[in-house]
Order: structure tokens, then C-alpha cells, then sequence
């Protein structure tokens, strides 16, 4: 459940059998019968689209997933009638890291989400910019092409708030959070315009915890509390990256009364978008 993006270079295990490998095969296999029924070699094609006959081998084989750009391109040549360009979307989420594409299914199924983040925003709050900026100053460095289908597959995930039947959230965010201006001034400013409007959306709560408080029942790190639409509780603790799920009754009991007390101290939904208002006002 954890926002963090592990190793991912675009190129799929050959023996890896998840739902992003057996979409490249699928895709691959496509384009592979439409270059064949229009009479094309790879090379011939890659000449056409752009790209060498080495990445078209590896599409076909289903080794590389392709980008958006070179379905469309490939539907024009091969006139596929748009049959090859259809495969967007699910060769764009097949792109994402693994741990993404879980995360996005288990927020799929939850009704109630309640967060409490010390360090970072929380990957649902954060805007294009904000969450650029993160992944770029990971070390050891990440790629620009991995930067880049990370941050899209964490804006993709926040179409949580628009569907339909959309869960109840409730966020506790460290005042800290909303101070550290990553990506820069007009970054920041976006991004605490970002939090106010999801933060006036009925269905989320968004709550401060001042730095001043003398006690704090959140020192220990960021939890996440979830409940799933088949009526199971979920728990999740993260320190430095690693992430532990909690499903024990107990253990989810302890860390449920944590999460309220946690809230009790910290500023009303109402005083924090006043509070975020004022930082806004600040920057």
C-alpha cells in the first residue's frame, strides 16, 4: 500500500506472469499480425514509426510495452481500423509500476480511508509538480522515463474522487508537509490550492497537525487505515519505504484508537483549510 516506486526500466521479464507481461504479449502479438497482413518486415515498420527493428522485436515479443504514441502511429500504417490504437489504455496502466498498479486496485475497492502522513503529502493529494519533484530527488536517481510513468500512474490513482460511489477520506497531514515548498514557489502554490479544493469535497476531511502540539499520539510514523467495499479492515505502517499490512483484529484495534486520537489533537477540518489558507497566503 505504500505511495514509494521500486526499480521499474520499461522492460518486462520475460518469465514474469502479472497483468502488465501478459498485456505486452497480447499487444505484441496484435501488431505483429497487422505488420505481417500489411506485408511489412520490422524493419520496415520500425522505419515507418520511427523506432528501430531491435524495439519493434522487442514489442512484438512482448518484452517492451509500447507508448500511446506508438499505437496510434502503428494503427495509421498498418490500418487497423483503429483496432491496435484501442489498446491505449490498458497498455498506459500496464506501464505503471507493479505496486502502483496494486495500490490502484485495492483504492478501487475502498469505501472509508483514513491517513495520517509525517513526512510526505499523501500520493492522492500531491499535483503533477509536487510529485515530480520527488521522484527526482530519489537517490540513488531515477530515469526520466521511469519519473515519468511514476508520476502519471499517481495522478491516475486520484480518480478515486470523481468516481462514482467515491469512499469517505480523512487526512491528518503534519504541518511540516504544507511548508516544504518542493518543485518551487509556484509548485508549492499549486499544490496548496490543490489540497483546499479536495478538502471542500464532501466526501474528504483534510486535518492539520500543528508542530507546536505537546503531545502527539503520531509519533511513531504515517499509518492508513482502509475498509474494503467486502466489509474487510486493512492496516498499514511504513517506515523508510517498507511497508508492513495489518489485518490482525488487535493490531487493527490498537492502530484504529491511535488514528482517533491522533485526530482529536490535531486542528479541525474546518480551522486546517483556514490554517492551509494562511500558508497559501504566506508563500
Amino acid at each position: 500500500m505504500s505511495d514509494d516506486v521500486g526499480r521499474d526500466d520499461g522492460l518486462l521479464d520475460e518469465g514474469l506472469e502479472d497483468e502488465s507481461a501478459a498485456v505486452g504479449r497480447t499487444v505484441g502479438r496484435q501488431i505483429k499480425l497487422w505488420r505481417e497482413d500489411a506485408g511489412l518486415t520490422q524493419a520496415e515498420l520500425g522505419l515507418e514509426l520511427g523506432y528501430s527493428e531491435e524495439m519493434i522485436s522487442a514489442v512484438e515479443r512482448g518484452r517492451r510495452l509500447p507508448k500511446p504514441s506508438m499505437l496510434e502511429r502503428a494503427d495509421e500504417v498498418l490500418n487497423a481500423g483503429g483496432k491496435i490504437k484501442a489498446m491505449t489504455k490498458e497498455v498506459v496502466e500496464a506501464r505503471y509500476p507493479r505496486k502502483v498498479r496494486d495500490l490502484a486496485k485495492l483504492e478501487r475497492e475502498v469505501t472509508e480511508m483514513g491517513v495520517y502522513e509525517n513526512h510526505n503529502l499523501h500520493g492522492l493529494l500531491q499535483t503533477k509538480w509536487h510529485s515530480r519533484a520527488l521522484f527526482e530527488m530519489r537517490r540513488p536517481m531515477l530515469d526520466e522515463e521511469v519519473i515519468e510513468r511514476s508520476v502519471a500512474a499517481r495522478l491516475a490513482r486520484q480518480g478515486i474522487f470523481e468516481q462514482r460511489g467515491a469512499p469517505i477520506f480523512s487526512f491528518v497531514q503534519e504541518e511540516v508537509t504544507l511548508r516544504r515548498p518542493l518543485g518551487g514557489v509556484e509548485a508549492h502554490r499549486e499544490q496548496l490550492r490543490r489540497i483546499l479544493e479536495l478538502g471542500r469535497l464532501r466526501n474528504v476531511e483534510i486535518q492539520v497537525m500543528p508542530t507546536r502540539r505537546e503531545d502527539h499520539a503520531g509519533m511513531g510514523g504515517p499509518l492508513q487505515l482502509l475498509r474494503l467495499r467486502n466489509g474487510t479492515a486493512l492496516g498499514q505502517v511504513e517506515v523508510h519505504g517498507y511497508s508492513r499490512a495489518i489485518s490482525e483484529p488487535r493490531e487493527l484495534q490498537r492502530l484504529e484508537i491511535q488514528y482517533g486520537i491522533i485526530r482529536a489533537q490535531a486542528l479541525t477540518p474546518r480551522e486546517s483549510l483556514a490554517f492551509i489558507e494562511k500558508i497559501l497566503g504566506e508563500t
